[in-house]
């Protein structure tokens, strides 16, 4: 169908694209203060839209999908949910987890726990600068990735932020699984376990932003305080004197793989972390947003990390946990680094909701950038769109059950390299062309494709960064050129060669972009 767009002002001074041939799809601003796309008023998807809409008054479910929050009529959360969505969202089973990957690779505990705090604090400041554009803007970061990516290759990072989030999800409900597995003390399959967190999380998403941050708010308070009882009695496990037997290039290629991992678990909620900051004021402090969102993720995720540092230290050593974790997962070696018996199964109890906190953030915005792919989306309803999400986590968890570490191993990594590349284009975008004031985006043509920039630099930029990557990349299925050269076994230099490529390219083309073409 050839698509055609047309530009007229509404009364509301708000760029109005109508789709050709069908006059009923229009932007338009209704009284909550939401710019949203207009669709047709029969058949059965307009059903299910009045249904959608009879829900949101009554139960709070979000109506408006990607719509951009308009300044005039928001409803801000506690500016404390800023830090507290995300401390929720990391500090939980899956980041315990990673943190066994320092003895995995090696390494001492010291030189685990330094690697651990370092990276994860620089993957989250790129993460806590991209979301000082939510409250300015009011869009989702998908839709102000338009503005600097351009209008099509955008798709692709609304493409990836599905795949990331099936990802992140995955992992949430296979940790999650494997607690219930231990607490039921195998009664419960962990096939059965994954299926219940993706379940419980569903719930939360369905009802959009208001239930997420609401769990949010508050659920951190009690993974912390059970990661300081666990803190308590497995710190007679931890052991500082094993030192690492790697020297040399073999050492630094190490370090720099697990860098690449840890940088990419905090880096890689860059491409959404607006889509929860549309309903603050346009004058919220972008230092607040920044500082709160920032130390909000590395906290949290020092705690679970550090925490599972510790355990893994003693590994190579104490067989009887190496040889608990391999057989029967991370619920079953928590439950024997806790006493009495009867006290770790209700704390695994209760660490299994740490994995829905993920889950809520992951399955919701997931949906939405599903809706961001392609204008036509938005006309199906974002609650359906959860339910498609649903089923791909499900299928990804049970399917990854068995392999957790190997998941987390390539997937947190994977994540780290393309957000690099996106967050160098966003961040060059705002203040080298558009002298980082957002009075020099047209906020009204968020949706309108042809006031974008075309995309030639974004999208090349975006690709050229993504060869950088696979050159320095490690994982355990393909070792890149220039990450061969380091040590023995690699050393993943894909970040930095990812940041190095994009900047250059971009800044280059951009310049291009905007005197010839748009």
């Amino acid at each position: 169908m050839a698509i055609d767009i047309e530009g007229q002002k509404t009364e509301h001074s708000t760029y109005v694209a109508s789709v050709s041939p069908s006059p009923s799809r229009k932007s338009e601003v209704p009284n909550n203060g939401v710019q949203t796309t207009r669709f047709s008023s029969t058949g059965p998807l307009a059903r299910l839209r009045r249904y959608e809409a009879f829900l949101d008054r009554k139960l709070g479910v979000e109506a408006h999908g990607p719509d951009r929050k308009l300044p005039d009529n928001r409803n801000p959360p506690n500016q404390w949910v800023m830090a507290a969505l995300w401390a929720s969202g990391t500090m939980n089973l899956s980041c315990f987890t990673t943190g066994f990957l320092g003895w995995e690779f090696g390494l001492s505990l010291s030189q685990t726990i330094l690697i651990v705090v370092f990276s994860t604090l620089l993957g989250s400041m790129i993460t806590g600068w991209c979301a000082t554009m939510g409250p300015g803007t009011g869009l989702r970061q998908v839709s102000i990735s338009r503005y600097s990516m351009g209008w099509w290759p955008s798709k692709i990072i609304a493409l990836l932020n599905v795949l990331e989030q099936l990802g992140w999800s995955s992992v949430g409900c296979i940790t999650g699984g494997l607690a219930l597995s231990a607490v039921s003390d195998g009664n419960i399959s962990l096939i059965l376990g994954v299926v219940i967190i993706a379940v419980i999380g569903l719930c939360f998403s369905f009802v959009g932003l208001k239930a997420v941050l609401k769990y949010e708010e508050w659920a951190w308070l009690v993974f912390f305080v059970i990661f300081m009882i666990m803190y308590g009695e497995a710190a007679r496990f931890a052991d500082s004197t094993v030192q690492s037997s790697l020297t040399g290039a073999s050492l630094s290629g190490t370090v720099l793989t697990l860098i690449a991992i840890v940088y990419g678990s905090s880096s890689s909620w860059c491409s959404i972390v607006s889509d929860y900051y549309v309903d603050y004021p346009v004058n919220t402090s972008k230092w607040k947003i920044f500082v709160l969102r920032t130390f909000g993720i590395t906290i949290p995720t020092c705690i679970g990390m550090c925490m599972g540092a510790c355990v893994g230290s003693t590994m190579s050593i104490n067989l009887e946990l190496a040889q608990t974790y391999t057989n029967s997962g991370v619920g079953e070696l928590v439950q024997t680094i806790l006493y009495p018996l009867g006290f770790a199964k209700f704390i695994l109890v209760l660490l299994v909701l740490s994995g829905m906190g993920t889950n809520c953030i992951a399955i919701y915005s997931a949906a939405l950038s599903i809706q961001q792919f392609a204008r036509p989306l938005q006309a199906i309803l974002r609650f359906i769109w959860t339910l498609v999400v649903f089923v791909g986590i499900l299928l990804l968890g049970i399917a990854g059950r068995d392999q957790l570490l190997a998941v987390l191993e390539n997937f947190l990594a994977l994540l780290g390299y393309w957000n690099t590349a996106f967050f160098v284009i966003l961040f060059t975008e705002h203040y080298l062309f558009r002298g980082g004031d957002l009075a020099n985006y047209d906020l009204e043509a968020w949706n309108t494709p042809s006031r974008m920039p075309v995309g030639y630099a974004g999208g090349m930029a975006f690709a050229v960064g993504i060869v950088g990557c696979v050159l320095g990349m490690v994982q355990t299925w393909y070792t890149g050129v220039i990450a061969k050269m380091i040590g023995d076994t690699g050393g993943d230099v894909g970040n930095q060669l990812a940041f190095v490529f994009t900047l250059v390219l971009y800044v280059s083309l951009r310049y291009l972009e905007r005197k010839y073409v748009r």
